[in-house]
């Protein structure tokens, strides 16, 4: 079937619905609504079968959705309405939610109801739910609807037979910052979390910090550390530590307001956001391994569990700068002097990484310095993951994956990834070459024809997609929530297994091999060279393409990229008589 798919912008739920029908064998073309753009005459173009819009912000207009069956997915249960359901359904503490799949009509949110699906909202914040649990059901419900379209014979509810009795499911308006609002004299612990949690990417919590408006972006609970409420109290890892009524919460990153006439401004590490307006306060490193390991934050965990060794990570947006880099490979050397013959690396439920951190990079003095560094930090993560040759490395990939994350995790011996994630392995949307060993990695992985297809046409791969081109060697389905338990049974396994000790002695040979042949400073050297080149050049697309991304500019249109292919991916696709 021809599927246009209809967004506000090519965000994770949009790349997920979009590798996911690919897989499928539809035929799939993205069309991004943008303001002032010629919505009608696009969707006309493009002559769908079916539009699925799994992200949008603003109204589809009658035009469309009177001459093409309209899907619009909502993330709330049926009879929940507005622009901000998420978001309210976390600020109110609700655990069990929904998506809706709704044929677009003249009321927001109110259409004929084509299929549904219940998930569970635990206590995470609003973007690593988005990408998890809601992304999940929301996969879910529009397969059926798409399924149930197809087949000709399913006739959708109307949601005023529909609707759920529950009382919290009603419209309701844009949840703006006069309820978000955290009151530190008076709020608990508990309650300033929903708060950010509710509003942890965008728009963040509007606050006053040290003579200056800020917003307050992520939170996580800190279980012993003391203050006057608001008071600041420490830092770590580039967080802030921020004392409530009963407690206090760690604050990853800030972004100041913007001031009118100014350009917008963008998320950047607590401590680095206020730089000298900081005062002098404790820098409370915490260990890498803990007998407790909930009584405080950190972004970087160790644990063992028999022969098996989990070093786990989570940094803000999957991004990773210099710091981040530096502590992380501080972290493996750390865990591989540990007596363990499997080591897993990466997170226990969202990101993986998505390579260098664009907005450090920005905000730095020399952005072309800044780069340089990053990128040489993260490669030699990458080196250290590859030269390990005295236990077996697993890559973990719980959530989504972009650019050098994908590499970084294909140094592995193996890749074990989540039913859910999302990888992008390309480079060229950001006007870069790449690092990570990539040259070395990729090509292994999957052939040279495979590797320069997937670079060329900068697409997402769903994990199954993935497993078939042999990206990843396993995916593991399940929920986010049962990801690190279900990582957890397979490592301990591996590491039983009689075979791994043989595998864990041929590391060695094979590395030696590869460094007699053809070294990897090669690959690292020859990636560099052309990194250095585009980052010393201020004329690169690199620096346009980073600000943009940075500063969240709107394209002028849709990119090519994002046309449909010339066939479909597997199979003949239905005709128009076929599913109407």
């Amino acid at each position: 079937m021809h599927i246009l798919i209809l967004a506000s912008a090519f965000n994770s739920l949009t790349q997920r619905v979009h590798a996911e029908l690919r897989d499928r064998g539809h035929r799939v073309a993205v069309e991004l609504a943008l303001p002032g753009g010629a919505l009608p005459d696009a969707v006309r173009r493009h002559a769908p079968q079916l539009v699925v819009a799994p992200m949008l912000k603003s109204a589809i207009p009658e035009e469309v959705w009177a001459a093409y069956p309209c899907f619009v997915v909502h993330p709330g249960p049926v009879g929940d309405r507005g622009p901000s359901s998420l978001d309210w359904a976390i600020h109110e503490g609700i655990d069990q939610w929904g998506v809706t799949v709704l044929q677009a009509d003249a009321e927001m949110d109110a259409g004929d109801v084509w299929a549904e699906a219940p998930c569970r909202l635990p206590e995470a914040s609003k973007s690593e739910l988005y990408r998890g649990e809601i992304a999940d059901a929301a996969l879910e419900a529009v397969l059926l609807a798409v399924e149930r379209f197809a087949g000709g014979a399913h006739v959708p509810r109307k949601q005023d037979r529909a609707c759920a009795a529950d009382a919290r499911l009603r419209p309701r308006p844009y949840l703006d910052q006069s309820v978000r609002r955290i009151d530190w004299a008076e709020d608990s612990t508990r309650t300033v979390l929903r708060k950010l949690r509710a509003a942890d990417s965008q728009p963040g919590v509007l606050d006053t910090l040290l003579g200056g408006e800020w917003y307050l972006h992520g939170g996580h609970p800190e279980g012993v550390l003391r203050g006057r409420p608001g008071e600041l109290l420490a830092t770590r890892a580039g967080a802030i530590c921020r004392a409530t009524r009963d407690g206090a919460v760690w604050i990853p990153e800030l972004r100041p307001r913007r001031t009118p006439g100014q350009p917008p401004t963008f998320k950047l590490p607590a401590v680095r956001a206020l730089g000298e307006l900081l005062p002098p306060l404790p820098e409370k490193a915490a260990p890498l391994s803990s007998g407790t390991p909930h009584r405080t934050w950190t972004d970087i965990r160790y644990r063992e569990d028999g022969n098996a060794g989990f070093l786990s990570f989570s940094f803000p947006g999957g991004a990773m700068s210099t710091e981040q880099c530096r502590r992380l490979l501080d972290a493996y050397r750390e865990a591989c002097g540990r007596p363990t013959s499997v080591l897993v690396l990466g997170g226990e439920r969202d990101f993986f990484s998505n390579g260098i951190h664009l907005n450090v990079i920005e905000a730095a003095d020399d952005p072309a310095a800044e780069s340089w560094a990053n990128i040489n930090a993260i490669d030699d993560l990458v080196e250290a993951v590859l030269t390990t040759t005295d236990r077996l490395v697993v890559s973990a990939v719980a959530g989504n994956a972009a650019a050098g994350g994908v590499m970084l995790a294909l140094a592995a011996d193996e890749v074990w990834c989540r039913s859910g994630a999302v990888l992008n392995p390309h480079y060229r949307l950001m006007g870069l070459y790449g690092s990570e060993y990539w040259t070395h990695t990729l090509p292994r992985r999957v052939g040279p024809e495979t590797a320069e297809r997937l670079l060329r046409d900068a697409l997402p791969v769903s994990s199954a997609g993935a497993l078939r081109l042999g990206l990843v060697d396993r995916v593991v389905d399940t929920g986010p929530g049962e990801f690190a338990r279900e990582v957890g049974g397979l490592a301990a396994r591996l590491a039983a297994l009689p075979a791994t000790a043989s595998r864990i002695a041929a590391k060695k040979t094979e590395l030696d091999r590869l460094q007699s042949a053809t070294p990897l400073a090669g690959f690292r050297e020859r990636e560099l060279t052309l990194m250095r080149r585009t980052f010393d050049d201020p004329d690169a697309p690199y620096h346009a393409l980073r600000r943009g991304f940075v500063h969240k500019e709107r394209p002028s249109g849709t990119p090519p990229h994002l046309g449909p292919p010339a066939v479909a991916q597997t199979g003949p696709a239905p005709t128009a008589a076929d599913v109407t």
